[in-house]
């Protein structure tokens, strides 16, 4: 029978069964079970991201019936975009489920450590970046797949509209290339800098997401000096940004900052553009103006 229960009640129910947060650990060190607030929530947390990756590739037995061998997948999957210490809590919290057992040690890859981003720039990529989203709360991580599909600045995130109910800036000349390629696709506009309007375009399954927070009214929030009014039930802005770098740090070990997130954007659209043969100029132009630069020169050093 299918299960509906949502991931985090999921991983809830499943934890239920080997928590003694009221039995001292010294006494009971070999006894299976949970003793510490603290470990009860990494536990809970990780267990939540299996569930989420059990329901994404249409998994729906829940959690209580994973097995020693897809709990393996999942860490071997895993290996691949976080570090040892976040790997071995989450074979820890696989072990605590009926059908897993005791699992052997999945190392994690070699290369993933902090030095390496010196040569390789500040861009993310797709893997690490839902590793951070699932490590953060639904709106923030909402958020975050947000800003690396369409570009946006943190604060930008707070001013998100439907482009139908308010038009990019008019003293612009747009380029009718923006956003080629990018499929099917909702358009909306952010407030940048500068007072700047421009289109940014989301994927329709997260404007979906998104439409699903439309606020009754908007609310004037303000960000580090700066006032605007929000539409959505969304993280941005300086707490978004420090929410991203704390979940970058725990789940890879390292971060480049939520900046880091356009300098994916800019990357990835840059070989996406080329690729369906645009001339390196010519992507290069259309992606300034997708980030809301104007100038290939600044958009050049998103490349390095």
């Amino acid at each position: 029978m299918p299960v509906f229960r949502t991931p985090a009640s999921q991983a809830k129910k499943a934890l239920r069964r080997v928590l003694a947060l009221k039995t001292p650990r010294h006494d009971n060190r070999n006894d299976g079970k949970v003793h510490s607030v603290g470990t009860a929530r990494s536990y809970e947390r990780a267990l939540t991201r299996v569930a989420k990756w059990m329901r994404e590739r249409r998994d729906n037995k829940g959690l209580e019936k994973l097995t020693a061998e897809e709990a393996r997948t999942y860490l071997e999957k895993r290996a691949l975009s976080v570090r040892q210490k976040t790997l071995d809590q989450e074979r820890q919290a696989l072990q605590t489920l009926p059908l897993v057992g005791k699992l052997e040690r999945v190392k994690s890859d070699p290369t993933l450590k902090p030095t390496r981003l010196a040569t390789e720039g500040r861009a993310y990529t797709p893997e690490q970046v839902e590793v951070i989203a699932q490590a953060q709360t639904p709106r923030n991580a909402l958020a975050t797949r947000i800003a690396y599909a369409s570009g946006v600045r943190a604060t930008e995130l707070l001013t998100l509209m439907p482009a139908s109910e308010r038009p990019a800036s008019e003293h612009r000349e747009w380029s009718p290339d923006r956003f080629d390629g990018m499929g099917n696709v909702r358009l909306y506009t952010v407030d940048g800098k500068g007072g700047l309007k421009r289109e940014v375009a989301l994927p329709l399954y997260l404007a979906e997401q998104l439409e699903a927070c439309r606020l009754k009214k908007p609310e004037r929030v303000t960000d580090r000096g700066v006032h605007c009014k929000q539409y959505y039930d969304l993280g941005g802005g300086n707490a978004w940004s420090k929410s991203f770098s704390t979940a970058s740090k725990y789940e890879l070990g390292w971060s480049t900052g939520a900046h880091g997130l356009r300098h994916g954007y800019a990357q990835d659209r840059m070989d996406e553009l080329q690729g369906s043969g645009y001339e390196h100029a010519s992507a290069l132009e259309t992606v300034s103006q997708e980030l809301g630069h104007f100038r290939a020169d600044i958009t050049r050093v998103y490349l390095r």
